[in-house]
This record gives C-alpha cells, structure tokens and sequence, in this order.
C-alpha cells in the first residue's frame, strides 16, 4: 500500500476538525499488526468525537471510529499471521489509538480477537462495540448470579444499539425483558426483538422514597442520572443493575438502601478497560449462546465509507433506531 483514506479528527483546543485526508502507515499510532479494514460502524461516542459535541479524544490527531473487522495485512506478533480475520471494538480506538475509520489501521496486538467462529466480519460490526457491550452486561449479571426466575429486566434506552442487542441476548437466555423507552412507535420492533412488555418514560411516576415497590429482577442501564436511581429503588433483592450509559445524567442521586437493605447490585461496564482474556471470553459468548438472533432486524443501515459523516445528524437528535454498519473498503 501506498497511501490510504481515512476519516481523521484534528481536536485543537475548543475546536474541531474532522474529514477524509490521505495516510501513510507511519502516520498512524503504534502498534505490532496492520489490519486491512474491512468494516466499522457507527456508535454514539463516534458521533460526539466527530462533531466536537464531546470530548472523546485524549490526543490529536486521530482517525475516527471506536471499532473495526477485517484481515490481517502485516504482524510483527506471533499470534497473527497475514490473512486471518479479526476484530477490535473498544480498546482505545478513537481515543488514544487511530480507530476503524480507515482504510489500514495499526493495532496493539492485545487488542485483538480473532474473529469468532461462525461469523463474518460484517456481522461483527453489525454487533461492534454495543453488541460488545451489552454482552459483558449479560456476562456480568450471570457471574453475579442473575437467572430469569429473580424477575423481568429493564432494559433502558430500548432502541439503541446497545438496548436492542441486550433485549435480543437477554431473550434468547430465557429473561423476560421490559423495554424503557418513550418511542412507542418501536414496540412492535422491540418485540421481535424479545421485549413483553414495556415502560414509557415519558409518563413513569418513578417516586421519591429511598425504596419503592421491588419489581424488577435487574436491569441493562443506558440512562444514568434519575433512571439508575429509580431502578435501584425498585430491582428485586439481590438484583443486578448493569450501569452502561449516561444519556440522561453521569450524576446519581440515591441512597444505601438498596444495598444494605435488599443486596442490590450496580455492576459498571467497561468494554475499554479489561484483560485480553474476558475480553476472548466475551466474544465467544457472542458467538455461541449470546450471538444475536434478530441481527437483520437490529441492523437498521449500511452505509459506504464515503457516506459515513450523512448519519451524524440522527444520532444527535435522538431519531436513529439499531444499528448502522459501516463498509470501508468497496
């Protein structure tokens, strides 16, 4: 290769630049394998790096995007040879590291898997970071020993990328899931995705007492802020409360009651932060039991790399439903 095309985010001070700009390899940060990416896709941090609505990176500049799957080009790791497809979502990427919006992308060995089993390299991104994520909430929660006879669970910001896929994965284990949102325009899709029943939060009463009546067996939390406390005030004893998002607020007001009064449990989910063997064990989950079953469904765009920056807009607005992939190379 010679030179590639990448989507790159200069962030100087306040501002921020973003746009296509051609690349050499030793423009990128380091890191011991090359990947030829083949596909990306599109989550809400990506958004916020790329417009400046948020403060996403830590240094400048940096290609854009938080994920990426494709084929090994080079590796100077034992681990990967020339041709093997693998994945990276989290991990740095878009952060500290250049991510998935590129054409080549230089990755530390450790953060990458080996592409599961069973899936192509689309489907990875069509589950990406989100997927990713809502998985290791599963993941967790069962470690901590949830089961599907404690109870319902809510999943809050029902129609994301990560709301949807934990629905689908929390479903297709045997948990009645109860999907919070105020879209009620999307219950039939979130009812095939597995949902039974739902909360509109636009019209919830959601009480000021330190406890109120316990009604959930846990929870999947992208909200944050006045949702995460109301849900610790009412998830069953010995209840899981998986905190992912903070859509709504990064404060939260509550007490102890909840957890000295009925062994309530908020478990933080991290997909950047963690070894690379729960990372491996994650994604063979995602795999094998925990592999979505409404992918189709859940995938609401594919969008060429070219087109990348038209999807920004619906994301800041609150309209985008699923997930949206992202083709790199034609």
């Amino acid at each position: 290769m010679s030179t590639f095309k990448a989507f790159r985010i200069h962030q100087e001070g306040k501002e921020v630049r973003a746009g296509y700009e051609q690349l050499v390899l030793d423009d990128l940060t380091e890191g011991e394998v090359v990947v030829r990416v083949e596909w990306s896709g599109i989550n809400y941090k990506d958004v916020l790096a790329a417009t400046g609505k948020g403060r996403i990176l830590r240094q400048s500049p940096l290609n854009g995007g938080i994920d990426l799957s494709g084929t090994v080009a080079e590796s100077r790791d034992p681990g990967f040879r020339p041709g093997d497809e693998v994945l990276v979502c989290g991990c740095g990427l878009s952060e500290t590291a250049d991510g998935g919006y590129s054409e080549y992308a230089r990755v530390k060995a450790g953060c990458l898997v080996p592409l599961p089993e069973g899936m192509t390299t689309r489907e990875a991104m069509a589950i990406g970071t989100a997927g990713f994520t809502a998985a290791m909430a599963v993941v967790r929660m069962q470690e901590n020993r949830q089961s599907p006879d404690m109870g319902p669970i809510v999943v809050t910001g029902a129609t994301g990328g990560v709301g949807c896929l934990a629905i689908d994965m929390l479903a297709s284990s045997g948990y009645e899931v109860v999907a919070f949102t105020g879209k009620k325009e999307q219950h039939a899709f979130l009812s095939e995705l597995g949902a039974s029943d739902f909360i509109d939060r636009h019209s919830i009463e959601m009480g000021e007492k330190p406890l109120e009546r316990a009604s959930w067996g846990g929870a999947v939390d992208n909200a944050g802020g006045n949702t995460l406390a109301w849900l610790t005030r009412t998830v069953k004893p010995w209840g899981n409360i998986a905190s992912i998002g903070l859509v709504d607020d990064f404060r939260l007001n509550t007490t102890v009651m909840p957890f000295i009064l009925r062994g309530v449990s908020i478990l933080g989910i991290n997909s950047i932060e963690m070894s690379s063997d729960y990372r491996a064990l994650v994604w063979s989950r995602v795999g094998s039991d925990l592999k979505p079953r409404h992918l189709d469904r859940i995938v609401t765009r594919e969008v060429g790399f070219d087109d990348l920056t038209d999807t920004f807009a619906g994301y800041l607005s609150g309209n985008n439903t699923g997930r949206t992939v992202v083709k790199i190379q034609n």
